[in-house]
């Protein structure tokens, strides 16, 4: 009897198709039609909706320690694992193996929660070894993503930082980050907070596909926007970029300083572990045929690999196409007026005994 494999199709509100293996699994599954069932049911359950859902875990610390040396930040704290945006070229993917869940499906639809994270964090900041040092809210996950609306850890801890007068940024695709304007305008005054907006694109249809459950780039814009209205130095990424994908980012960098951004980064695209195949699925998907050409430009990028884990090269990549990008880059922000003051936050404000409750003499 032949064998026939389930073709796979874009499933809405997705970025991935379909449960990539993680690199710990030991069997390999792959769907076919054997007979039993019609080719149409097979079909129909394929490109069934995935609902997501929601687990607990009992974190055994908030902070993060950082030493990559091409990363600007200390230390960092996530309040989820995973993430419901579903960005088909998000890095983080490849940290859902650690759970034994798939970096393709599972990542955007099992969220992990970490209960009791803002008494850890307190308890952490307030310890006599603690040295104040710059933290990032949401380094490998989006902590404004849907669930935070109900659960609300983000704030939390942004109650506990401002507590302890301790600086922090956070980078975000989501509105809901005007939520918590109340706790960060304030802070941002006194050089304690900053906010760092994600812009991919202007090009809705393609943002739909990239990111599927993140808010619409004109609404990031208004977020940007409102942010900066109530005071708090904002910046937009223009990460990643994706050779003949996003092709707009100059006009992203426009917008995003006519709506009050004042910095701007960016990366390229980068591909460790299990990306490389969920990403190389989304673009068989969406774009096959430019699909080739694209992998063949990230080469480029990546000294003819698909991935480069060297530090002096991997978020800006190397050779002409990286150059080209990034004269891009610089030429944009010159002409819009981003970058040039950096936003430098005050780390001598700190009081542990604040963030433990003490009450302050001075």
């Amino acid at each position: 009897m032949s064998e026939f494999k389930i073709p796979l199709q874009a499933l809405k509100g997705r970025g991935a198709a379909t449960r990539n293996a993680h690199r710990f699994e030991q069997d390999l599954r792959a769907a076919f039609d054997d007979g039993w069932s019609t080719w149409d049911e097979a079909l129909s359950e394929a490109a069934s909706k995935p609902r997501t859902e929601l687990r607990w875990e009992d974190a055994r610390s908030a902070l993060v320690s950082n030493d990559s040396p091409d990363i600007a930040f200390d230390q960092s704290i996530n309040p989820y694992r995973g993430c419901e945006h579903g960005c088909s070229y998000c890095y983080a993917r490849p940290t859902h193996s650690y759970l034994g869940l798939s970096p393709g499906l599972d990542f955007e639809r099992v969220i992990i929660a970490k209960r009791g994270l803002a008494a850890l964090l307190r308890r952490e900041l307030s310890a006599r070894s603690y040295q104040p040092s710059m933290i990032v809210i949401g380094s490998v996950t989006d902590c404004y993503q849907p669930v935070e609306r109900e659960l609300g850890i983000t704030r939390s801890l942004i109650e506990v930082l401002r507590d302890a007068r301790h600086p922090f940024s956070l980078v975000t695709k989501s509105s809901g980050v005007e939520r918590d304007l109340d706790l960060i305008a304030p802070m941002a005054q006194d050089r304690l907070a900053a906010v760092y907006v994600t812009i991919t694109t202007l090009d809705g249809e393609l943002a739909r596909r990239l990111e599927p459950r993140a808010a619409s780039p004109q609404r990031r814009l208004r977020t940007i926007r409102a942010l900066a209205e109530a005071g708090v130095p904002v910046g937009v990424s223009v990460a990643p970029q994706i050779p003949f994908i996003n092709d707009d980012m100059e006009q992203v960098l426009a917008a995003a300083a006519e709506a009050g951004a004042t910095n701007a980064f960016y990366t390229v695209l980068r591909l460790p572990w299990e990306l490389n195949e969920v990403f190389q699925q989304w673009l068989q998907l969406h774009y096959p045929q430019r699909a080739a050409r694209v992998m063949a430009r990230i080469r480029d990028m990546r000294g003819g690999q698909d991935y480069d884990s060297d530090y002096a090269t991997r978020m800006k990549g190397s050779g002409l196409w990286a150059e080209l990008i990034r004269q891009r880059f610089h030429k944009a922000c010159m002409r819009h007026g981003l970058n040039r003051e950096r936003i430098v936050l005050d780390l001598s404000q700190f009081r542990p005994g604040l963030a433990a409750g003490q009450a302050c003499l001075f």
